[in-house]
């Protein structure tokens, strides 16, 4: 972790050159100011993103900026803690927005497309890859995908958490290249530059540990949802994808045309060389998890030291009620976590057969759906490369 120089690691400049498509997410602090929505920095970056559309390079947009639209126009100056008056002002708020876009993209000659989803639509592989394949038609049409959390329907359950979260995972989803994650501030400091004059911008994050998280301050703006923390597990969480990511200063005129260029501006976040693949990836992060599976010593060691699948003999406790495909957690005796995966037996079955050996699973049940309750191609790790996935999954 740190700043490192030039010969130390490839040039952006380089970095970028080959990315094709990327994911831009602007947060409410960029997007809104005392008087609404700010359109002088919303016309700037649809500036930025239409020279790039020119240049062959496909943005998916993922914007904040529904909810703190609506409190201007409802009149309101704080946040509510109310869900229900959230919901209603996302409902108030995101019209203005889409509109907002709509008429800036239409000066460029280009048209946008509002995608609102919630957590649930990406849980479900099947709707997942719909999601994408509708992505990649409006890219195939020149459109700009606008996405935004259905913050007018969604519930604790179903909801990302915030959009760094949700860019992340639309950078998935859409197999990018690349997330810029564009905030009111330069990037991510050593110390709280609201607070301390002496804070240094960290222009290159190697590696996201505990010590990077310490930087961050939990305390989200006024408007918004997320802090710098949440940036901070959208960057490492695309970058355990192989994917770069970017937090910069969203209200910097050209800010993108700037990051594009391979100017060293905001703190860049490297890809990692030992990625996750897609469908990894989406287990970790995007697959919510419905239960929990409690193994012990010898099926810990095996998963973590072996690298092999999880048999019903190794399992010594089930909590839930989830079904096949659903995701779960696995956790040791200590309830340490020790993986995510996704499960061949619903929770009633692997009662049944738990601590068993798959010899006798078709005894236990009457059938047999797989030897493993689940397989090593559909687990990962909750350690994986170094890095506490538990962690950024929050």
């Amino acid at each position: 972790m740190g700043e490192k120089t030039k010969s130390h690691l490839q040039p952006r400049k380089e970095m970028l050159r080959h990315v094709r498509r990327a994911v831009v997410k602007v947060g409410s602090g960029v997007l809104t100011g005392k008087d609404g929505l700010n359109r002088r920095v919303i016309n700037n970056l649809t500036r930025d993103i239409c020279a790039l559309k020119e240049k062959g390079i496909e943005i998916i947009l993922v914007s904040s900026g529904a909810v703190s639209s609506g409190m201007k126009k409802t009149g309101l100056s704080k946040r509510p803690e109310s869900l229900s008056q959230k919901q209603a002002l996302a409902a108030v708020g995101q019209p203005s927005l889409m509109m907002a876009y709509e008429r800036a993209f239409e000066r460029c000659g280009h048209r946008v497309a509002q995608i609102l989803i919630t957590r649930d639509d990406l849980n479900n592989r099947r709707r997942y890859l719909n999601a994408r394949n509708t992505v990649f038609t409006l890219l195939s049409w020149r459109i700009v995908p606008i996405f935004n959390e259905n913050d007018t329907v969604s519930v604790d359950e179903i909801k990302f958490g915030d959009n760094d979260n949700l860019s992340a995972m639309v950078t998935s989803l859409t197999e990018s290249q690349l997330l810029v994650n564009l905030s009111d501030i330069d990037g991510l400091f050593d110390k709280d530059p609201r607070t301390n004059r002496d804070a240094k911008l960290v222009r290159v994050v190697e590696r996201a540990g505990s010590d990077v998280l310490g930087f961050a301050s939990a305390a989200p703006g006024s408007l918004g949802t997320g802090g710098m923390g949440s940036k901070i597990r959208a960057g490492r969480k695309v970058s355990l994808a192989g994917i770069p990511a970017i937090i910069a200063n969203g209200r910097k005129q050209g800010i993108l045309n700037g990051i594009f260029r391979g100017e060293e501006t905001g703190t860049l976040f490297m890809p990692q060389e030992d990625a996750l693949c897609h469908r990894k990836h989406w287990i970790a992060f995007t697959k919510s998890s419905k239960g929990e599976i409690v193994v012990d010593q010898g099926a810990e060691k095996a998963l973590v030291k072996g690298g092999k699948s999880l048999l019903p003999s190794g399992i010594v406790g089930v909590v839930g009620g989830f079904t096949i495909g659903d995701s779960v957690v696995i956790l040791n005796e200590n309830r340490k976590e020790v993986a995510v995966g996704m499960v061949n037996y619903a929770a009633a079955d692997i009662r049944k057969i738990m601590g068993c050996r798959s010899c006798d699973i078709e005894a236990r049940l009457g059938f047999k759906h797989d030897e493993e309750v689940i397989h090593r191609d559909n687990l990962v790790l909750t350690n994986y490369n170094g890095e506490d996935l538990c962690r950024l999954r929050i």
